[in-house]
């Protein structure tokens, strides 16, 4: 089995899936890009994709789940 795919196949199979190049509109082709953190919710993390050679934003991505780096406290 593939990394990041579940068993089965299906819907799902893909959800740690990572950007490493995007359509920027201004530079008009596919550029690399770099992640930058936007929001920590309580749901996840929103991040935003910028192209690497001009600095455009060319997307963005939610991901849910526990917050890395977060201290929890113990009740």
């Amino acid at each position: 089995m593939r990394p990041g795919m579940t068993k089965g196949g299906g819907r799902g199979s893909y959800q740690d899936l990572e950007a490493t190049s995007l359509l920027c509109p201004r530079c008009g082709k596919a550029q690399p890009v770099r992640r930058r953190l936007l929001l920590v919710l309580p749901t996840g993390e929103k991040y935003s994709y910028l192209c690497a050679v001009c600095g455009e934003e060319v997307g963005s991505k939610t991901e849910t789940g526990p917050i890395k780096g977060v201290i929890q406290t113990l009740d």
